[in-house]
């Protein structure tokens, strides 16, 4: 039988305190992130198990602009000292990660904002600086391959003639192709249900990040789309990662994710991802329509 004193215990007791206090401080916290299936996927194939800043080159054939942004957003936290794990759940997510940004559920969006779409809900959440700069995001005219009407645009008044799909839940997006002079403008508010509506042929295009396959054309599953060669469309504005305020981990994020992101903008490590991904295009090659 333990002999122990009163005096004993008043001694240890504050050792006890503080080392309990110190694992809870330090211990790694798992953080569960929400992303789109077809994105999950993609990033599962390219990252295939390798650490994630260990990744340098970013070309292959399930690259895109998606998976980018996630493994930019963990490679700069993980710069900046955020000592934290993530796993992932995997669903047919879009606007519901907003709400639960906006009420703590959720701790950052791997996928990035446009600026403008992150201002409207800037009292609920961080803004981090600029992932993609204003300039920079040129984005394909993409068709089904029978569309052969699309495929032969030369110049801006041939958009006339055609119909476009997108969401005004994207105001970037939405602002650049109301400026368009189409035959219509169609709402759909779910990205993967857009770009099947082109695929069958019910709407004539949609804009899409320029892909990393050889022919800059995007398939997955049933769908098969491919850009008008050597035309774009600018979005003039800046994306962002937001970042919840009411999550307890969103001022530790924000403080690290932006230590990180000036690092790697420093080291010319965000462009050359978004040029090896073949997103980042050549303006001097391409026929940008709306300039």
């Amino acid at each position: 039988m333990l002999n122990s004193s009163p005096k004993m215990c008043f001694y240890f007791l504050p050792l006890i305190l503080v080392s309990v206090l110190f694992h809870s401080q330090t211990k790694a916290e798992d953080i569960l992130i929400y992303i789109r299936d077809d994105v999950f996927v993609d990033y599962q194939k390219f990252v295939a198990g390798r650490e994630i800043m260990s990744i340098e080159n970013f070309s292959g054939t399930t690259i895109r602009r998606d998976v980018v942004d996630m493994i930019i957003a963990q490679q700069a936290l993980i710069l900046g000292g955020f000592a934290h794990n993530f796993k992932y759940a995997p669903g047919k997510l879009n606007f519901r990660n907003t709400k639960m940004l906006q009420a703590g559920r959720l701790l950052i969006s791997f996928d990035s904002y446009w600026l403008s779409d992150a201002q409207k809900i800037s009292d609920e959440v961080y803004i981090s600086q600029s992932l993609i700069r204003n300039g920079e995001y040129i984005a394909g005219i993409y068709t089904t391959p029978k569309n052969t009407a699309v495929l032969a645009i030369k110049n801006l008044t041939d958009l006339s003639k055609f119909t476009a799909v997108s969401t005004p839940k994207w105001s970037t997006d939405w602002k650049t192709l109301q400026a368009l002079p189409l035959k219509e403008l169609v709402r759909e508010d779910e990205w993967l249900s857009q770009a099947r509506m082109v695929n069958l042929g019910w709407i004539d295009f949609i804009l899409m990040a320029f892909h990393s396959s050889s022919d800059k054309s995007f398939t997955m599953e049933k769908i098969h789309l491919v850009p008008v060669k050597n035309i774009g469309i600018a979005l003039n504005d800046s994306r962002h990662y937001v970042i919840s305020k009411k999550h307890p981990l969103g001022s530790e994020a924000i403080q690290s994710l932006n230590i990180g992101l000036t690092q790697l903008r420093e080291q010319k490590r965000i462009a050359t991802a978004y040029q090896q991904a073949g997103f980042f295009v050549d303006r001097n090659k391409i026929n940008i329509l709306n300039q």
